[in-house]
Order: structure tokens, then sequence, then C-alpha cells
């Protein structure tokens, strides 16, 4: 998945789509995340990647719960690509990617920190490692 792109060529121009935030993660801490694909089921082959995290989830699957409703709502379809977990420590501008979901697998952290690294621009390190849990 590596050599795939995080969106399709023409999904900035969709509304539903432009509506999804790229990117929601905690302030700060270390926490869980997922990476999901979200489509638009009346525009051919137009998607794109986001990125979902927060240390109120036990589970992976509780934070793809409390994203789905809104991305459905939107007219959306989504899918969870894998997981992972987050070290978010703004005060050194620093994110560690890194370890997997037991139940949807490693994301492809590569993807995970490119839509990261647009987000947080000014941080001197966005890392990520498929090592630990």
């Amino acid at each position: 998945m590596a050599s795939q792109a995080i969106s399709s060529a023409t999904s900035y121009k969709n509304p539903k789509l432009i509506g999804i935030n790229d990117v929601e993660i905690d302030k700060s801490g270390k926490f869980k995340y997922i990476l999901i694909k979200v489509h638009d089921p009346d525009k051919d082959r137009e998607f794109k990647f986001i990125v979902r995290g927060t240390s109120k989830a036990g589970y992976h699957a509780d934070i793809y719960e409390m994203v789905v409703g809104d991305i459905e709502a939107k007219g959306l379809d989504c899918e969870v690509l894998g997981g992972g977990r987050i070290e978010h420590e703004p005060h050194k501008k620093s994110i560690k990617i890194y370890g997997y979901s037991q139940q949807y697998g490693r994301a492809d952290h590569s993807i995970t920190q490119t839509l990261l690294l647009r987000k947080y621009k000014d941080y001197e390190s966005v890392t990520w490692s498929n090592e630990g849990y």
C-alpha cells in the first residue's frame, strides 16, 4: 500500500470528502489510532485516507464507532485499513507512529505519517516504525 496515493486525484473537488478532516487526534499523549479509507459511493473511485486517534478508546474498534456515524451521515462509506499507536508530544513538536491493532492489523504508517506531516507542518519530528505494540 505504500505506493498508493493518499487520496484520489479528484477528491479535493468533492464537497462530501472535503467536509471530513484528514486528521483528528488527541492534543497530546499516547493513544491508539486507526487509518480509514473514506469513499463516495456515488463517485466511482473517489476517496481519501483519514487518521483518527484518541486515548478515550479502549480498543481500536471504539475509535471506529466514534467516527463511522458522522461519515455515513455525510453520504460516504468507510473502511478501516489498520491501526497502531501514536505518541504525541506537542512540547517537543514530536509524533511517533508505531505498532498495530489486534483487530484490524497494522496500518500503513507511512500514509499516517504523510497525513500528520500535512497537519503538523511546524513539527521537528514525525516518525514511524513497525516495532512495538
